[in-house]
């Protein structure tokens, strides 16, 4: 199938390799979640409203999961490792249109063609690593320390966020890409070995569009009914969108070579898996994204002391990793991942408790028992999928794979966010002296504006302001936790009953 290395057992130049691979790899995931604390400023200086923030953050995180399987199928004809580099490069330079974008609509416009570079590199950097590590043993640990990569760049970008937006500007979020691409460019073509399959069938453009139609209009629609309440236009989008998907999934199964091979939903553990994958990404992210906010807006933090606090959970993440998967070792993926999703449900109810004024302290207590509790999934996922499938569908599962988490953290962003929004604008009281002014209209939709709006005003009109946002938008982070808290409660049970006959993992392999 390729001109892989043949060697059944890694050394040392294929752990390297793997090295390299993650640090794209984790960036794809941190350059989400690193504009978590730079939307207050990006809503200041370029005048987002709360539906441009979301598309700010989000729209990246959906056409790189528009786009995965269309590039994994690049990949196999063109060769992955070309397509990497390509994809870095492109990724790099987009970074750098990003971080001086004049305006939201270029913001966004970049932040889109980001998603479609991004696209590029997980799909293509998992394919490499199944052919770098014949061994089974080495193949899971080295999926294990992919997706952990996954999963530290969404807890990892709090903290380079606000570290940098300390010293610089927000745009400086987006140039952290471009050291790591431009190291990526110089050493890929010497780490890594060059894999396609020249029998590779082409890509389907009509499949490539549905796919498109399907995930942004559906979405958008969600948003603005989320946002606006029931309208004509959001819900003909939302059904539209549906329609595409629809159509999509039927014309997958009558090709002879589909974009998305639908027989691995077949497959009772890759299904699970793959639907765990997207939902703890998506309630992961969502809640992350408001715990930022959180931080910025009703604790006042800076960015850099938000991005600090925010460390606590990133250890327990961290820690839990690692824990979570010595135990995989000896008890089975099933039993580990109901047990950290009913941990993480636990955190959630602790979120919802929380309340203006209250200080950190209980909002980060939740938060990290949420991160404990999600920590085995991404690893845990990685291992499940792959091996899972048909040795001749490792290339579909793996690229599945990557779309489930890339999807569900954008879902998250999109839908928690919304829902939140919709909690927000429905609770802030604005000041009667505000009342159907612009920038009374401005404060009501996001508190980063009631924030910029209170700072301008009288004292006793601004104090009125700043408590009544503070009071909505915690009103927005204790609903929004009770849903995910019950949503964990299903994960728990949807692990027991789709992984249940897959056993422990054995012994790690030696390295």
């Amino acid at each position: 199938m390729t001109d892989m290395i043949a060697r059944s057992t890694a050394g040392r130049r294929e752990w390297l390799a793997l090295a390299v691979l993650c640090l794209p790899t984790m960036l794809t995931m941190l350059d989400i979640s690193v504009l978590f604390l730079a939307v207050p400023q990006i809503t200041v200086d370029l005048g987002a409203g709360a539906t441009e923030q979301l598309w700010i953050t989000d729209i990246y995180g959906f056409l790189i999961a528009g786009f995965l399987i269309t590039m994994g199928s690049v990949g196999d004809r063109i060769g992955r490792r070309r397509l990497l580099l390509l994809g870095a490069t492109a990724f790099g330079a987009l970074s750098a249109l990003a971080a001086y974008a004049p305006s939201t609509e270029v913001l966004i416009a970049a932040r889109a063609l980001l998603g479609v570079a991004g696209a590029t590199i997980m799909p293509s950097t998992l394919a490499l690593i199944i052919g770098m590590f014949r061994d089974p043993r080495q193949l899971g640990v080295a999926i294990s320390v992919w997706a952990s990569a996954l999963t530290a760049g969404v807890a990892l970008g709090p903290l380079v966020g606000g570290a940098l937006l300390q010293a610089f500007w927000w745009g400086a979020a987006f140039l952290v890409a471009v050291p790591v691409m431009l190291l990526l460019v110089v050493t890929g073509p010497r780490l890594l070995p060059e894999s396609r399959d020249p029998g590779a069938p082409g890509v389907d453009p009509v499949s490539v569009v549905l796919s498109l139609v399907a995930v942004l209009p559906l979405v958008y629609g969600l948003k603005e009914l989320a946002q606006s309440g029931w309208s004509p236009g959001p819900v003909a989008l939302t059904l539209a969108g549906a329609l595409a998907g629809v159509v999509f999934v039927v014309r997958q199964g009558r090709l002879a070579h589909p974009m998305l091979d639908l027989g691995l939903f077949r497959i009772v553990e890759v299904r699970g898996a793959l639907l765990i994958s997207l939902l703890v990404g998506a309630l992961q992210s969502g809640s992350g994204f408001f715990v930022a906010q959180y931080l910025l807006s009703v604790e006042g933090l800076s960015p850099l002391a938000a991005g600090l606090w925010m460390l606590v959970p990133t250890f327990g993440l961290v820690i839990g990793i690692f824990v979570s998967q010595g135990i995989a070792q000896r008890v089975r993926p099933a039993h580990v991942v109901a047990a950290g999703a009913a941990i993480a449900s636990a955190g959630m109810v602790v979120l919802t408790q929380v309340t203006p004024g209250g200080g950190p302290a209980i909002l980060l207590l939740g938060f990290t028992v949420v991160y404990v509790g999600v920590s085995p999934v991404g690893p845990l996922a990685g291992r499940l999928v792959v091996p899972a499938a048909p040795p001749e569908r490792a290339g579909s599962a793996s690229a599945m794979q990557s779309m489930s988490g890339e999807l569900g953290v954008a879902l998250g962003i999109a839908v928690l966010g919304s829902l939140g929004a919709a909690i927000y604008t429905s609770a802030v009281e604005v000041p009667p002296a505000l009342a159907n002014t612009a920038p009374g209209r401005a404060a009501a939709e996001t508190m980063a504006e009631a924030v910029a709006v209170a700072q301008r005003q009288p004292t006793g009109i601004g104090d009125a302001l700043i408590s009544s946002a503070r009071d909505a938008f915690a009103s927005g982070l204790n609903v929004t936790a009770a849903v995910c808290a019950l949503a964990f409660a299903g994960i728990a049970v949807l692990a027991l009953t789709t992984l249940r006959r897959i056993p422990p993992f054995g012994p790690p392999a030696a390295q």
